[in-house]
């Protein structure tokens, strides 16, 4: 099924150094921009971490130290990278825990101004789970009734989870071929910031998700506990959640 869309749609998939979103670098990148008129563009971008990747790690996807070596760094590519994906909408695999986090911080790490929160996001591995529970090469067995080759290469998984969506709104009617209801579908909560340390209540308002401060409004911790917000800024916290709650301490004091 063709896409209706209004903007691009971006399918994005990411090899790294691992899985820790503050810690772990990008090593590749895949971008694979589908226009309203249906034009598919496909670019893959080798990355250097300026780190060590994991012997495990190179044994998923294979990209080694040597691959990286004479890479540019991400910072190098921030710029140009960010003007591709300006105006689209977003869609990957496990990408609203994992790859569009990470690349928020890598953008956020070379200084680039890019606010991926105006974006909707579509989270293809969410749909599949909600409708059938399984992993990317099963979903596209499942759908396509194909063998996924070269799994774990950043272009074969992108073009895979673009396959698989089309395949997605083929099979379920319920699904409607609109990005603003794929990206709410996609969603399983309503995170303020990407790795849901916070999120809305139903009452629209932020509050923390975890430690001992789980479930109280983020402005009342701080206003009761002002080091809270000293202790989240210097510790091992994700740049967009910082950002996140510089934005949320700052409106409060002006108030």
């Amino acid at each position: 099924m063709k896409l209706n869309i209004k903007n691009p749609l971006v399918f994005i998939d990411l090899e790294t150094t691992g899985i820790d979103i503050v810690k772990d670098r990008i090593v590749e990148i895949a971008i694979l921009k589908v226009t309203p008129d249906g034009k598919e563009e496909m670019k893959v971008r080798r990355i250097n971490p300026e780190m060590p990747i994991p012997a495990e790690v190179t044994a998923i996807h294979g990209i080694s130290d040597d691959d990286v070596k004479n890479e540019p760094t991400f910072k190098e590519v921030a710029k140009s990278l960010a003007n591709m994906i300006e105006g689209c909408d977003f869609a990957g695999f496990n990408s609203n825990k994992f790859d569009f986090p990470l690349l928020a911080e890598e953008f956020l790490r070379s200084g680039v101004d890019f606010d991926l929160k105006k974006r909707k996001f579509i989270d293809v591995q969410t749909i599949f789970h909600k409708m059938e529970k399984r992993t990317l090469s099963a979903a596209y067995k499942f759908y396509l009734d194909k063998t996924l080759e070269n799994a774990h290469s950043a272009g074969a998984d992108s073009m895979a989870t673009y396959e698989i969506l089309g395949a997605q709104l083929d099979r379920y009617p319920e699904l409607k071929n609109d990005v603003d209801f794929l990206a709410e579908y996609s969603s399983f909560n309503r995170n303020v910031d990407f790795i849901g340390r916070i999120v809305l209540d139903d009452n629209g308002v932020e509050v923390f998700n975890f430690g001992k401060h789980k479930g109280k409004s983020v402005v009342e911790v701080f206003q009761k506990e002002p080091s809270y917000y000293a202790w989240m800024m210097n510790g091992d916290f994700p740049l967009y959640t910082k950002r996140v709650l510089t934005a949320i301490y700052l409106k409060m004091k002006q108030k």
